[in-house]
């Protein structure tokens, strides 16, 4: 099925990061394109990193805003691949488009991280070869940066609330 849905089911895997905003206490505009810097350590030399905005109304639904998706390998040029090495640092840019949303008071904002999102997009078999050409896909142990100075965060446009005036005639 395509378009959003609710992503409980998904979220409740054990290899996928959570990040929950406080309940809002008023509507949150959320306009514009969103990106996600993530530094990320992986021990496979390519691997996936995606993420997902959910929007979380008050009865714990999850229903996906807008998602992304960065193949390692392409983390500097889309002409040129470079493989990760173990345990080394590398900063990863997912960009997750572009989108107009409102969220209504009460709602949480919810980002999700994780090295898949299969069926939505191919799966890395996290060896360095093509997928159709490898035969023995391996599993990714990837690590999350979230130290000061290799924070992971979302780049997200909030609208400001702008205070309505109305006109006086003669003015």
């Amino acid at each position: 099925p395509k378009g959003p849905k609710d992503q409980r089911s998904i979220e409740s895997r054990e290899d996928i990061l959570l990040f929950n905003s406080p309940v809002l206490d008023e509507p949150l505009e959320i306009t514009g394109r969103i990106k996600a810097m993530l530094y990320v350590r992986s021990d496979a030399p390519d691997t996936d990193f995606t993420v997902k905005i959910c929007d979380v109304y008050p009865d714990g639904r999850s229903m996906l805003i807008t998602d992304g998706i960065l193949r390692a390998r392409y983390r500097e040029s889309f002409e040129t691949t470079a493989m990760m090495e173990a345990g080394k640092t590398y900063a990863v840019e997912v960009d997750l488009w572009s989108t107009s949303i409102v969220l209504s008071k009460g709602h949480q904002l919810r980002v999700a991280v994780s090295s898949s999102n299969s069926p939505r997009f191919d799966a890395n078999p996290n060896t360095g070869r093509p997928s159709w050409e490898e035969d023995k896909p391996r599993v990714a142990n990837n690590t999350i940066r979230m130290a000061p100075r290799e924070a992971s965060f979302i780049t997200l446009p909030i609208m400001k609330k702008v205070q309505a005036t109305t006109a006086q005639k003669g003015s």
